[in-house]
């Protein structure tokens, strides 16, 4: 799916009418300095799934972490354990929250796909190197 138009009104709809496999992309957090440091990546963020350690940086709730518990892509919001508001019964109910608005802390990325994502932005990042360094003159 290519956007062409600049007019809001059809970029609304385009994200509004994507596809769940488009969704996904809608769906990415950034990663944390410490985290990148940790994957030895330059990549500025990934798409969240449940089990990730994230913290909310937006909102009325900024600063509070949790777990992720829920990634609903049909309204492009997760859900954030003990991140919710209380009913008159007593229980609690999660919150949703935008996913733009959050901090990826921790998470397992031995998991297929995402080791692919952090490997193939290594590979580019060398292949980038090797082409700057190729480029220069040498002097001598």
């Amino acid at each position: 799916m290519e956007l062409v138009s600049t007019k809001p009104r059809k970029q609304r709809l385009a994200r509004y009418e994507a596809p769940l496999h488009m969704r996904r992309h809608y769906m990415s957090v950034h990663l944390s300095k410490e985290l990148r440091q940790k994957l030895a990546t330059t990549r500025r963020s990934i798409p969240v799934v449940k089990g990730d350690k994230v913290k909310i940086m937006r909102g009325r709730r900024r600063g509070t972490t949790g777990k992720i518990s829920e990634v609903d892509l049909s309204s492009c919001r997760v859900y954030v354990e003990g991140v919710g508001k209380g009913k008159a019964r007593g229980t609690e109910v999660l919150i949703p929250v935008e996913p733009s608005n959050l901090l990826l802390l921790d998470g397992d990325f031995n998991k297929k796909g995402r080791k692919e994502v952090i490997d193939r932005t290594r590979a580019k990042e060398k292949t980038a190197a090797k082409v700057v360094n190729e480029a220069k003159p040498q002097t001598g």
